[in-house]
């Protein structure tokens, strides 16, 4: 890159941006998911409470501590409870704690890499008071203003919870339309827009699920704008249009991709290769 210029990277709200400067899809809690996981890491909390409780009660009750020791004893307790236990789950899981695990969720920095001691403990102090002395008042009204669901806690440290149970994705049709065979030999779609490929290709996934009203609309908007991107635009239906730019795409990407790795394997001597397969489409 010539000196003196930068490059502009569009960043999205659900992208990180690593630091080779590429910009990666994440996929971030939602609310009502995260919510639910607060939920069941506070009802262990109450449990514990309940459990030291009785403890606490039935050592005073046999005369192996005295009164003026349960006030420390109380307060660490709360301490322990409400801190130090998550701060140390938190950090010794990588942010997993058994609410995220049942919801599938893990508290990750804003950059995409692992949380710490620092994240976890600034978490669970701030949490203190969003969740147990406003009853959770506080983090479910910042976390339904909040892009990633984030609570207060998660502002200040940094950090926010990644889904990291995602749907298997649909196995992918590179086949092109009958009817636009002839066209895919000398169709150009190299312009088209990543997002707007990614938007393609989640219509037709999805497209068997919508309403036929719905499922006309959709198409119909998505191949005007596919359209200012690709040419020659065939004379067929709109979802026809889509699935055979998808198809070409990918194909052309495929061919792109087992090419480079032809190259490679070629400049690369016999006893340093590894081989690399790719799916027969």
């Amino acid at each position: 890159m010539p000196s003196g210029r930068a490059a502009v990277i569009d960043v999205h709200q659900d992208e990180i941006l690593t630091g080779e400067a590429v910009a990666l899809d994440v996929q971030p809690l939602g609310f009502f998911l995260r919510a639910l996981g607060v939920l069941i890491d506070m009802l262990i909390g109450v449990a514990l409470l309940i459990l030291f409780s009785v403890v606490t009660g039935w050592l005073l009750g046999s005369g192996a501590v005295d009164e003026s020791a349960v006030t420390i004893l109380t307060i660490s307790t709360i301490v322990l409870v409400l801190v130090v236990i998550p701060t140390v789950v938190e950090t010794t899981t990588r942010g997993r704690s058994l609410g995220k695990l049942a919801v599938g969720g893990r508290i990750v920095r804003v950059d995409g890499g692992a949380s710490g001691f620092r994240h976890a403990f600034i978490r669970a102090l701030v949490g203190v008071f969003e969740l147990w002395m406003t009853l959770g008042a506080v983090a479910a009204l910042v976390g339904a203003f909040t892009p990633r669901s984030q609570r207060l806690g998660d502002l200040l440290a940094g950090t926010y919870s990644e889904r990291t149970r995602t749907p298997p994705l649909p196995p992918a049709d590179f086949a092109v339309p009958p009817a636009l065979t002839q066209w895919a030999a000398v169709a150009d779609v190299g312009r088209l827009p990543d997002r707007l490929a990614r938007r393609l290709a989640q219509f037709a996934a999805s497209a068997r699920n919508l309403a036929p009203a719905a499922r006309a609309r959709a198409g119909a908007s998505l191949a005007a704008e596919a359209a200012q991107h690709v040419s020659p635009v065939p004379a067929v239906d709109p979802e026809t249009f889509i699935m055979g730019v998808i198809a070409v795409r990918r194909q052309r990407e495929l061919r792109a991709l087992k090419l480079e790795a032809a190259r490679v394997a070629a400049m690369t001597p016999p006893a340093a290769r590894r081989p690399r397969d790719f799916p027969a489409r």
